[in-house]
């Protein structure tokens, strides 16, 4: 039985997949020490009140240096951009030990994801030193109750306030770090053509007047999360992020690199999975011998096994081909997501069951990964979103193909 500061040393939980073609040297030293560091100091950290635990992880990575991967170099980061190998690495350790130090990494780099690809000069030197620090906590709204998949249905609106300031209205819902953000990027619709062509982003200061939390929502595993409002919110025009209804362009680019990461986060969740299935069936007694002699339980493990390291090749394919300059991997991180978080599930509810009762007794390590997998097959994508994702852009690469083919004929 695991449980909160309970010391846990994932050596080798990574298996032979740093030694793969994706990774270079720096990704093997990374991985090397924050595993190290996660298995040190994490099991010291708050886990009772969800806030203070919370900005205590964004905190302690900041101090040991680990946010550097979501900020470019010029502010303090690691390389001149994002790294999604790096990226997804950071949260499949994480995610393996602790929930909710992933759930702290991955907000960072997504509430400022878009700052980083679009923002202005000023307001990236503004914002970006104290995410890497650990000492400004970021937040992504993007989702509403009518407005989640469907983003053309956004009804959340910014009009002209004067020459230099823009008027937000309406509410968001959904959104990790609600109550705790430091900041906002707020996407909203500006009008400048039908649907998700006519939206824009804008970085919104957590104490900006207008803007008020209405409710904090609580899940089945517990992080900050919320439904903000906006009434008459003003925000200086120089706060856009990108230019006047680039908003879906610029979330889609920062999803583009982050939904792989969410596939890296299921991934570290049904490593740790399996990893408590063989042990616990290598130590279970029973009938005359261990759990693990039985061949149901061995074709469980083979199984798992095999969903997990399906998952890793696709989603560190993802990464690696975004890294190589790809300009978009929408279908590359659609699958990686999908798969992984399908797989994650198969794999973790085969470790409960492995686990029998102890599997759904609070503060068994295969419970919470239980109730930690079950929103990656929802948030940034639903599993039937990345679907149709898929499916369109196979469709369209072949009819493309096709009209290419005949005009060379």
């Amino acid at each position: 039985m695991s449980a909160p500061g309970d010391r846990f040393v994932g050596d080798g939980l990574l298996g032979d997949t740093l030694s793969w073609p994706f990774f270079e040297e720096r990704h093997r030293a990374f991985a090397a020490e924050l595993s190290a560091w996660a298995d040190a100091y994490l099991p010291d950290l708050p886990h009772d009140d969800v806030d203070a635990a919370c900005r205590a992880r964004v905190a302690a990575l900041g101090q040991a240096g680990f946010l550097k991967a979501v900020v470019p170099a010029a502010y303090g980061g690691l390389g001149k951009t994002f790294d999604v190998r790096t990226l997804c690495l950071a949260r499949e350790i994480l995610a393996a030990r602790d929930g909710l130090a992933d759930f702290a990494f991955a907000m960072q780099g997504l509430g400022t994801g878009s700052i980083t690809l679009a923002g202005s000069e000023a307001m990236k030197a503004r914002i970006l030193p104290g995410i890497c620090a650990g000492t400004h906590i970021a937040a992504f709204a993007l989702s509403e109750k009518e407005a989640g998949s469907d983003v053309a249905a956004m009804a959340t609106t910014a009009v002209p306030d004067g020459d230099d300031h823009v008027r937000i209205d309406g509410e968001k819902s959904w959104i990790s770090n609600g109550g705790i953000a430091d900041h906002y990027v707020v996407f909203a619709r500006t009008g400048e053509a039908p649907g998700a062509r006519g939206l824009s982003a804008f970085l919104v200061e957590a104490d900006t007047p207008g803007l008020s939390i209405t409710e904090r929502i609580d899940v089945i595993a517990p992080h900050p999360l919320a439904t903000l409002r906006f009434e008459a919110c003003r925000v200086p025009v120089t706060n856009r992020i990108g230019g006047p209804g680039d908003g879906f362009k610029v979330a889609m680019a920062t999803l583009d690199i982050f939904r792989s990461t969410v596939g890296a986060a299921a991934l570290g969740f049904a490593r740790r999975a399996l990893h408590e299935t063989v042990s616990h069936a290598n130590s279970r007694k029973l009938f005359g011998g261990t759990l693990g002699d039985l061949q149901l339980s061995q074709a469980a493990i083979a199984d798992s096994a095999a969903e997990v390291d399906a998952a890793a090749l696709l989603v560190y394919r993802a990464a690696w081909t975004k890294d190589q300059g790809a300009a978009r991997v929408t279908r590359e991180a659609a699958l990686a997501k999908m798969v992984a978080t399908e797989n994650a599930q198969r794999v973790i509810d085969r470790a409960v069951q492995i686990h029998g009762g102890l599997g759904v007794t609070r503060g068994v390590k295969v419970e919470e990964l239980y109730r930690e997998i079950r929103a990656l097959r929802i948030y940034e994508g639903a599993t039937e979103v990345q679907k149709v994702v898929i499916a369109r852009d196979l469709l369209k690469s072949h009819a493309d193909k096709q009209n290419s083919d005949r005009m060379r004929g």
